[in-house]
């Protein structure tokens, strides 16, 4: 009986995948995929440096080039880089416009979340005045402990380069107690009822506090959200979710705060954060961005993407003892995401085996899976307090629909049946 119901199981399965794998044995996926996104193989800039491309399932990864960008932001782009402009001018300005869009007092663009991060600190440091800015990193005379929430992350070098002291905090309770005459600010990324509870703290004892929610956007209403939660500044990646230019960021809130973080980075020289450039190019691409996620139906995107990995996960269900589920991580980077598992240890076949061959094929394939290659090793060390207990490693893969390209799933979904079964057939 075991079996017969393990038999019917694997026929509808098959029947299920039947349409694609017709339309896989039809054509040659990786010639079309191509074409429909307007690039011929062989022919593409990269491919003229020997550089390969990448069908991206792991998401929106800076190392993998993050996000590609919406042809409104491309095209706003094209025509900023017609003109010069004033760029503290263009940055006001642009402040205005993302006051009008998202309820916040302003906002600038920034290079990247980590360079909000950095102006943020600088500006909560030194404020406006000149010479404070001119002595950064120097923070003799200053307020420059910065309380971490939750801890050390890869990313605090862009808070302890502006010359700002972490100060590492593990609960609402402890994050009183470390406040004191020499705070300047509090970080955090916590979301949900964390969030409420320490921005209360930083209210009652009236100490700016910057949200980093670098892949907060979807939903776009979140733009909104933090400010009619009064939240002193936040800031979102650009090159992310928002699908705007890799290299930028937004930093939104307070007035005052964004001004003093404006003044304490590019373009103005002598400024800590003044290698942190970034364009009118950029600048204006990242606010094309945002007004783009305005004007954008969510609902008919996430049906979009869900069908997408719907047709992967159709295809390795074809793989006997392949497992599936799926979901959409609710902090951050939230999009319809496949997961997919098997046993490994009956099978001989891990993980980092499946990643490792995905990778290693033609085209390059990226899932998530155990590695993180942009990571530097040493970056826990310094901090004597773990985060979090170290984690049990993961059993299974995942495949990220938003970065998926159309035509891209077929792919996909073929090159990792094609894997698993001759790992499943290895074994059996």
């Amino acid at each position: 009986m075991i079996r017969e119901n393990s038999s019917r199981r694997s026929f509808f399965k098959m029947m299920a995948a039947a349409p694609l794998l017709s339309q896989i044995a039809a054509r040659n996926l990786y010639a079309h995929a191509a074409t429909a996104i307007g690039v011929d193989p062989g022919q593409h800039v990269y491919a003229r440096l020997g550089v390969k491309t990448v069908i991206n399932c792991r998401g929106t990864w800076t190392y993998l080039s993050g996000s590609r960008e919406f042809p409104e932001v491309q095209q706003a782009q094209e025509e900023a880089s017609k003109y010069f402009v004033n760029m503290i001018e263009l940055q006001r300005g642009v402040g205005r416009r993302l006051s009008e869009l998202t309820g916040a007092e302003s906002g600038i663009v920034t290079s990247g979340s980590a360079g909000a991060m950095a102006a943020a600190t600088a500006g909560c440091m030194a404020g406006t005045d000149d010479h404070k800015i001119w002595q950064l990193p120097d923070t003799t005379g200053l307020k420059h402990e910065v309380i971490m929430m939750g801890g050390r992350s890869a990313f605090d070098s862009a808070i302890r380069l502006t010359g700002a002291k972490l100060v590492l905090v593990y609960s609402p309770e402890e994050l009183s107690k470390a406040i004191g005459e020499t705070t300047a600010m509090i970080y955090t990324t916590d979301l949900g009822e964390k969030l409420e509870g320490q921005l209360k703290v930083a209210k009652d004892r009236k100490i700016p506090m910057l949200l980093d929610d670098a892949a907060g956007i979807p939903p776009v209403d979140n733009a909104k959200l933090y400010a009619k939660m009064g939240i002193d500044m936040y800031c979102f990646s650009g090159g992310k979710g928002l699908r705007g230019p890799q290299c930028s960021g937004l930093l939104l809130g307070r007035k005052d705060l964004i001004e003093a973080a404006l003044l304490n980075s590019s373009p103005r020289e002598g400024a800590v954060c003044r290698p942190m450039k970034v364009g009118k190019e950029e600048v204006i691409g990242c606010l094309a961005a945002l007004e783009t996620w305005m004007k954008i139906d969510e609902k008919k995107l996430y049906e979009e993407w869900n069908a997408r990995i719907d047709r992967i996960r159709k295809l390795v269900e074809t793989v006997p003892q392949v497992k599936t589920s799926t979901y959409v991580p609710d902090d951050g980077n939230r999009y319809p995401t496949l997961k997919v598992s098997w046993d490994q240890e009956a099978w001989g076949f891990t993980i980092a085996d499946c990643v490792r061959e995905l990778r290693a094929g033609d085209p390059v394939i990226e899932v998530l899976g155990t590695d993180n290659p942009s990571l530097v090793t040493a970056v826990r060390e310094g901090n004597p307090v773990p985060t979090r207990k170290e984690r049990k490693a993961p059993d299974h893969i995942e495949l990220v629909s938003m970065t998926i390209q159309p035509g891209e799933e077929m792919i996909v979904g073929e090159r990792l049946r094609s894997v698993l079964g001759a790992a499943q057939k290895k074994r059996a």
